[in-house]
């Protein structure tokens, strides 16, 4: 039984948000979220890192109850280790979009993520300024396309991933795709109706936890859907996007002050 005036359900962004700016996440967030999950208070990792990176998700937030991965797109029971929603956009609705979108902007830089076990390759156009380890498989489009794939990156060389963002919210229909950003200057084109909220959403319904009693912590737009979602309160850490902090009902340290294990170290001691 959670403790009254307390969230029932903790969600939290992982890069930029938990995950500090070396990649790790200190031993002291790793405690607190310990004793926030001993307390009853669910605990769930939201992020846009797809199926392919679950085992390093899984390190980095070791008290979570579920994973939302792939932008809300994946829902991972760690319990049982069963998915609770696997969703993929078709290659021709994703061709599709790319049409549109490079028509409007010009060329795009393209990498698709297909597969799903562990550390799995991203298919397309090779990108030297990845932030992080990846196997790239060079690829042409089409044959990228031919099957459905988890989610795509794309990239302008003319615009900013803010601009280019603007341009597919504009054009892109969201019966066909979701759109989103999240903060690795590539556009991340996933299926039809998936955001975070929505991945949370399915969490809730399992648990039975109205969205009222749900906390969130968030830094970038991808985090928007689940800061909407949400009613108890939306966090975001002092690092976080302009259009985050514009709807966040709290601010709290940047990751690499452990924002969040602050935050909530506070929290459960009242």
């Amino acid at each position: 039984m959670v403790k009254p005036g307390l969230p029932k359900l903790i969600a939290t962004d992982l890069d930029g948000t938990l995950v500090r700016s070396d990649d790790t996440v200190s031993a002291y967030s790793h405690e607190v979220l310990d004793r926030v999950r001993a307390a009853g208070i669910r605990i769930v990792g939201a992020t846009g890192r797809g199926p392919r990176l679950t085992s390093l998700t899984r390190n980095d937030i070791r008290a979570a109850d579920f994973l939302v991965l792939a932008q809300g797109g994946w829902v991972l029971d760690q319990a049982d280790s069963s998915y609770l929603l696997r969703s993929r956009l078709s290659g021709p609705a994703l061709a599709g979009v790319l049409a549109q979108l490079e028509a409007a902007v010009g060329p795009l830089s393209v990498m698709v993520e297909a597969l799903e076990h562990d550390d799995s390759p991203l298919w397309g156009d090779y990108d030297p300024t990845w932030r992080y380890p990846v196997t790239v498989e060079e690829r042409p489009r089409a044959e990228c396309l031919t099957g459905d794939v988890i989610k795509a990156f794309a990239s302008s060389s003319g615009l900013h991933v803010d601009e280019l963002l603007e341009v597919a919210r504009r054009i892109i229909p969201a019966e066909v795709a979701s759109v989103t950003q999240a903060g690795l200057d590539y556009l991340e084109i996933c299926p039809a109706n998936v955001n975070k909220g929505t991945g949370l959403a399915v969490v809730a319904e399992a648990v039975g936890v109205d969205p009222q009693d749900v906390l969130v912590f968030g830094d970038m737009p991808n985090d928007l859907p689940m800061f909407a979602w949400a009613g108890w309160s939306r966090v975001a850490v002092a690092n976080a996007h302009p259009s985050l902090m514009a709807v966040a009902d709290e601010v709290t340290l940047s990751n690499d002050e452990d924002g969040v294990a602050v935050y909530l170290d506070k929290l459960m001691s009242r």
